[in-house]
């Protein structure tokens, strides 16, 4: 059975940024909690149409990316970097080759 991040990337192939429709490539999700609120930062490698590649950082509460400001504490770095072993051109975008 497909997950829930599974089942927004086929509905959600497309994300919009200032220079137009591009694709989601790959995306890494890093849960995170204050108190009782649980959310996840979402990092996504993103193509134009012209084939330039975005990444963008956007956070989630109901499975939808939104911008805004977004932080990660040292706890929340450590499960992007694991994150990234499984997302090879997402961590070669943030020259994290060796995450």
């Amino acid at each position: 059975m497909p997950t829930t991040t599974e089942k927004r990337r086929a509905k959600a192939a497309t994300a919009a940024t200032p220079w137009g429709a591009a694709t989601l490539l790959e995306e890494a999700s890093i849960p995170q909690r204050v108190g009782e609120r649980r959310f996840s930062v979402v990092v996504q490698l993103l193509e134009a149409v012209d084939g330039e590649r975005l990444v963008r950082f956007a956070y989630t509460t109901d499975g939808v990316a939104r911008r805004g400001p977004v932080t990660l504490r040292d706890a929340d770095l450590d499960r992007l970097r694991k994150a990234l072993c499984e997302h090879e051109a997402l961590a070669a975008a943030l020259r994290f080759d060796s995450a």
